[in-house]
């Protein structure tokens, strides 16, 4: 439960009668659509289904599609695309955010290294236009960044 009552998105409240009178659909066609794949509604200790807010949302979903013509092998396939979608877009939000993070330490790893070379090591060194990151002379390993052209 949210505040003030109202139960979550996820939580399975609605019984098929109420969630079939939601959706516009008969309680049968929400049964088909269970036996199909397409919804998965909780269950009751008693074996009662009930349905999300959520499942009446994608209940909808695949009525407009039916209604535009599409079978429901069809609509189940849109279906895992959609969900598809959403797990790669989840992915690439936590790719981004580690990128930014990473950039930063980089940011700032280049920021202390160069604070801490001296002027004259500074000058024997060709200008590059390639960011890199070099350790201090006494270790073996060095980490350098590419980037994408146009970025000089």
């Amino acid at each position: 439960m949210t505040d003030f009552g109202v139960p979550s998105p996820d939580a399975a409240v609605y019984v098929i009668s109420v969630a079939a009178e939601l959706t516009g659909l008969h309680p049968q066609t929400l049964r088909t659509y269970e036996r199909q794949g397409l919804i998965t509604p909780g269950r009751t200790g008693g074996g009662g289904r009930r349905y999300s807010a959520r499942d009446v949302e994608k209940l909808r979903e695949i009525a407009e599609l039916t209604a535009t013509g599409i079978g429901l092998e069809g609509v189940k396939r849109i279906l895992e695309l959609d969900n598809q979608v959403t797990a790669l877009q989840a992915v690439n939000d936590e790719l981004r955010a580690e990128l930014a993070a990473t950039r930063e330490a980089l940011r700032q790893a280049l920021a202390a290294t160069s604070a801490a070379q001296n002027a004259a090591a500074k000058a024997a060194r060709p200008v590059s236009r390639v960011p890199a990151l070099r350790p201090a002379p006494s270790t073996e390993s060095a980490v350098v960044v590419w980037r994408r052209g146009g970025q000089r």
